[in-house]
């Protein structure tokens, strides 16, 4: 069964420094389950058949009633010139959803849809840049090879004082990140300080279309093999494999796989993720009502079990995230280092409607292989390294050598 991870619109948990200006604003993400998506003609057929308006008609609401405080909003309204139907449409179906008061029930319009399927396609509009707070200032980490950001001349360190010549004093960075995301071909100018310059700088970048790679590998020159899983998207599974082609060629001393800030994805590709390292059994449950239970198991491939692995989290570490630190973590194959992290139990099934919009629903929830119910809780690290202020603007990463450190500590006593 083929499942997406959803995303939820709160932080827990202060982020890391990162975040994708191609990204919309930086969001979690909640279990889904893409197989509703193909939502077949008979089920469409019994929202609208005599027996669904029979339900309607016993119930003690009378229905009129929603047209009533329609035709009373158009008629009322002080800026009544202003409104538009589509928004009170869509408003309303957002109200329904919303009703069921479970911040992961939700509906969205077509253009928002779009922005999630693209969001899990790893393909965006925007300028491509990593960006971060840096003492309290919206900051460039990284420009992306190759992307509208680097061509423009944007330059790792960069301080952004302005977007389109507002202020970001102020802003947090996911607000930073929605005024520089935009659609291809339109230009955002970026006000920047840059130490090698005596007066600030514009640089007018034309977005783009970017299209970000979730899995980055790096083989340390202590011979530590590190995967940095930004989220379990399209491309996750193909990059990993070829990760895991380099790691059996190189046998490297151990692996750290960053997790940290990843707010989920697909879920299978979660599991598929697990199967590197569990051999067999389930690596997630799902408790569906009336106590009916799916279990997921590992594929039997293991092929990185004999490695010693540190999975590194914290309070971005959602979902799917939390399904294989939490696996692995079940079956022994991994030390956790790293912060608590975010707590997302709940599995949506995803629904696309006719016009293009999608609604998300709260179907289930999920557990660990022994039975760990991981809801607002998250899981705590056998290692928790936190990961402060001052280390962020110091670029130091304290949790990144705790895993080092205990890989090479392994490495050492197996040595003896």
């Amino acid at each position: 069964m083929n499942k997406i991870t959803e995303q939820i619109s709160s932080v827990k948990k202060t982020r890391m420094w990162l975040a994708v200006v191609a990204l919309m604003a930086i969001s979690f993400v909640a279990g889904l389950s893409l197989s509703a998506n193909k939502q077949d003609k008979s089920e469409q057929q019994i929202a609208y058949s005599p027996e669904a308006r029979s339900i309607q008609n016993a119930s003690s609401f009378n229905f009129n009633l929603y047209w009533e405080v329609w035709n009373r909003l158009k008629s009322d309204y002080v800026d009544k010139n202003l409104i538009k139907d589509e928004d009170m449409f869509y408003g309303s179906l957002r109200g329904l959803a919303s009703s069921m008061e479970d911040p992961y029930t939700i509906f969205m319009d077509p253009a928002e849809a779009k922005e999630f399927a693209d969001d899990l396609s790893g393909t965006f509009e925007g300028i491509g840049a990593e960006v971060g707070m840096r003492d309290d200032i919206v900051t460039v980490i990284a420009p992306l090879s190759g992307m509208p950001a680097e061509k423009a001349g944007l330059r790792s360190g960069d301080k952004i004082y302005a977007i389109d010549d507002v202020s970001t004093l102020g802003l947090s960075i996911d607000q930073a990140v929605k005024k520089i995301r935009g659609p291809k071909d339109t230009e955002v100018k970026l006000t920047i300080i840059r130490e090698s310059e005596d007066k600030p700088l514009d640089i007018t970048i034309t977005r783009g279309l970017i299209v970000v790679k979730s899995v980055k590998t790096n083989l340390r020159k202590d011979g530590i093999f590190v995967i940095t899983v930004s989220n379990f998207n399209d491309d996750t599974m193909d990059l990993f494999n070829t990760a895991i082609k380099e790691i059996l060629t190189k046998n490297p001393k151990g692996i750290v796989l960053d997790l940290r800030n990843n707010p989920g994805g697909y879920l299978d590709t979660a599991i598929a993720m697990a199967s590197a390292w569990v051999k067999e059994g389930p690596v997630v449950v799902e408790q569906f009502g009336e106590g009916r239970r799916e279990e997921y198991f590992a594929n039997g491939n293991n092929s990185l079990g004999q490695f010693k692995t540190v999975i590194l989290i914290n309070g971005g570490s959602a979902s799917a995230s939390e399904i294989v630190a939490g696996a692995l973590r079940d079956y022994h194959k991994a030390s956790l280092v790293g912060e608590q992290s975010y707590g997302k139990g709940s599995v949506q099934s995803l629904r696309d409607l006719s016009d293009g919009s999608t609604l998300k629903v709260t179907v289930a929830k999920w557990l660990t292989p022994a039975g760990d119910f991981i809801d607002e809780k998250g899981i705590i690290p056998e290692y928790e390294v936190k990961l402060n202020k001052e280390d962020v603007d110091n670029e130091r990463d304290p949790q990144m050598e705790k895993a080092v450190e205990l890989i090479l500590k392994k490495d050492t006593n197996n040595k003896k």
